[in-house]
């Protein structure tokens, strides 16, 4: 999801630079500025995939389903990309972590928070874990499928045929595989990932944290594609694949993307995890952060 960032930087920089400020300019921008902070070390972007299929209407759109489009949405990916000194740090927050909600009395999952806002869920990541942030970005179902589509298609390495039905997955041979938009939204949303190994159908145990570990992986692999790649048509492609779908925060110039897409180019991020347990409560499966180990991970980003 983060990288559509890079791709707007890569645009410009290899692009018509009034190009990429149409397509910049296309890019609807979200009021968060009064829950916008500054890290005390680095600057922080609160990514957020939502699965909002509003701009999916007709067949050939990721994600569509034969039926009308369902109103309201929900984060279905958040991240946090810390960057710093030259480097980058991606932590991925799960969708089940179950948090104080900002502006509530209550616990939910933390993607719950989501549907007051992004404002709710700006403050809920930085109130219930205490990481700042600098900017905000989302992207949708439509725009996540025009980077890879615009990118050509990404390939990712199975060492097992896979299967998920309620995402769509179906890889059914194994080794490197060119996935297309629709093919790697499955893949990343996967949250019942089943591989057939010797024979037998065995679906990840880690669930949520499983997919979060896929998603990392596949994003590095976005990244390096869109670093390597130096034709302006095709990032054009990407870029302006994305921009339908994107919202960011209100205070963020094409500037802003700029020096965040060239600060990032050749660089590998560097994945974290947060520690969490299990549960079930009323709120149905949960995740229970473990607070003592995830304070060296968390002091990494705040």
């Amino acid at each position: 999801m983060l990288a559509v960032v890079v791709v707007l930087v890569l645009l410009a920089v290899f692009g018509s630079f009034m190009y990429a400020r149409s397509i910049f300019n296309r890019i609807e921008k979200v009021d968060v500025s009064d829950s916008l902070t500054s890290a005390s070390h680095g600057t922080n972007y609160l990514i957020v995939g939502s699965d909002s299929r509003e701009n999916v209407t007709q067949q050939g759109d990721a994600g569509f389903n034969g039926s009308e489009a369902p109103g309201g949405k929900r984060s279905d990916t958040i991240m946090v990309l810390h960057l710093e000194g030259g480097k980058v740090k991606m932590l991925s927050i799960p969708r089940d972590l179950y948090v104080p909600i900002a502006g509530t009395d209550k616990q939910q999952k933390i993607n719950a928070a989501y549907n007051g806002g992004p404002t709710q869920l700006v403050d809920t990541v930085t109130q219930s874990l205490g990481i700042p942030i600098d900017r905000y970005m989302e992207v949708d179902f439509v725009s996540f499928a025009g980077l890879v589509d615009g990118l050509g298609g990404v390939t990712i390495d199975f060492p097992n045929p896979v299967v998920d039905e309620e995402s769509g997955l179906s890889i059914p041979t194994a080794g490197p595989v060119e996935l297309d938009g629709d093919m790697a939204l499955a893949y990343v949303r996967s949250r019942h990932y089943t591989e057939t190994i010797n024979g037998e159908q065995v679906e990840d145990p880690r669930a949520d944290l499983g997919r979060i570990v896929r998603q990392q992986q596949f994003l590095s692999v976005v990244f390096d594609k869109l670093s390597k790649t130096k034709n302006p048509f095709a990032l054009a492609r990407a870029a302006s694949g994305m921009a339908g779908g994107l919202r960011i925060d209100d205070q963020m110039s094409l500037f802003d993307a700029l020096r965040l897409g060239w600060g990032m180019r050749g660089i590998d991020p560097e994945p974290l995890a947060l520690p969490v347990d299990p549960d079930r409560n009323s709120s149905g499966a949960v995740l229970i952060l473990r607070e003592d180990e995830a304070k060296p991970i968390l002091d990494q980003v705040r």
